[in-house]
């Protein structure tokens, strides 16, 4: 194991700075009430500049009387706590490609303020990069997770901040919708040898479920012809309710299923590659359930509820679905024609 050098160039009060010579950083090393923090700068001037901030904020705490009073945590600490008491497999990817552009932009960022600047900062970054908006808002909701939990459920924070961070709704939408019999041929299409692949599919397919959700049921999750979905097995962090249908019974019989996320992906792929639409996507299953749905004239109230969004705004993208909607709405309109005309 190699050890590591480090050449101290000064301290500010109780904060010493130092360089790292083997990594070529610089670390802020200090002790508070018998607690050791340290934090990686890139250079040294950054490194001096936290470490003069660092010590006017724990003289201004020490003379308000509140030194010591809640201790502060970093993104990296809070990240980790999630992932182990989490189910995360839905947002695995965005959660490590967080973790990494925040170590090497923000490097041991504080949960806070100096969290959703470095989370704007993060934002702006990524969009001049071009990615989607919508692939931006998946890392920014890494960001406003760990936030909400340390502020509901660990007392990490005294403010509710996640609030603060918005999520700009993209202009990329994906507008993919299958009708019955598209899906009954991709799902024919899986190859023969993926039966618990299939399963998966036609799942996504009867339920609306993602893919993360699907991986994570456990037979405690089926309860009355029901799929209950606990707070920590879905996105948006709250209970769902998903009846089954009689097709759909069966297959929840014998949970977990005994496969892989990658390996349903791989399924899936070869499907939609015998059927000539390289275009779907597994998760477009989500929203052809909730277009089928409402293409039975089931109201958007239901589908909100059903796939778990947090208003209708999200599911009013489906009411194209329901032709009777419109026609109901129109056939309310009075019979101006046969009104009985003025005589003159």
């Amino acid at each position: 194991m190699q050890a590591r050098s480090s050449t101290q160039r000064g301290s500010t009060m109780g904060y010493t700075v130092s360089q790292r010579k083997d990594r070529g950083t610089w670390v802020v090393r200090c002790t508070v009430n018998g607690q050791r923090t340290q934090r990686t700068f890139r250079t040294e001037g950054e490194a001096k500049q936290y470490a003069l901030k660092a010590e006017a904020q724990r003289q201004e705490d020490e003379f308000n009387g509140v030194m010591g009073r809640k201790q502060k945590y970093t993104f990296s600490e809070g990240l980790q706590r999630m992932v182990s008491e989490y189910d995360v497999r839905s947002q695995k990817q965005h959660i490590l490609l967080v973790a990494r552009w925040m170590d090497e932009h923000a490097p041991g960022v504080i949960i806070g303020q100096e969290l959703l600047d470095a989370a704007r900062r993060m934002q702006k970054a990524l969009k001049e990069k071009g990615l989607a908006q919508s692939t931006i808002n998946n890392r920014i909701q890494v960001v406003k997770r760990v936030l909400s939990l340390s502020y509901r459920e660990w007392d990490w924070i005294d403010l509710p901040l996640d609030g603060k961070l918005r999520k700009p709704s993209p202009k990329n939408e994906r507008h993919v919708y299958l009708t019955e019999m598209e899906l009954a041929e991709l799902l024919e299409a899986v190859p023969k040898r993926y039966k618990v692949e299939r399963k998966v599919i036609l799942l996504a397919m009867l339920t609306g479920m993602r893919r993360g959700e699907l991986m994570g049921l456990e037979p405690g999750n089926v309860y009355n012809g029901r799929i209950v979905l606990r707070p920590n097995q879905t996105k948006s962090g709250k209970p769902r309710i998903i009846p089954l249908t009689e097709e759909a019974l069966p297959l929840v019989l014998g949970l977990p299923f005994d496969t892989t996320g990658d390996r349903v992906r791989g399924a899936f792929e070869k499907a939609r590659e015998r059927i000539g639409r390289p275009d779907i996507r597994f998760h477009d299953l989500r929203h052809c359930y909730a277009s089928l749905l409402a293409s039975k004239g089931e109201a958007l109230t239901s589908i909100r509820d059903l796939l778990g969004h947090s208003s209708l705004t999200v599911t009013s993208r489906y009411a194209h679905a329901d032709p009777a909607r419109w026609e109901s709405v129109v056939a309310k309109l009075p019979r101006i024609g046969n009104q009985t005309a003025t005589t003159h």
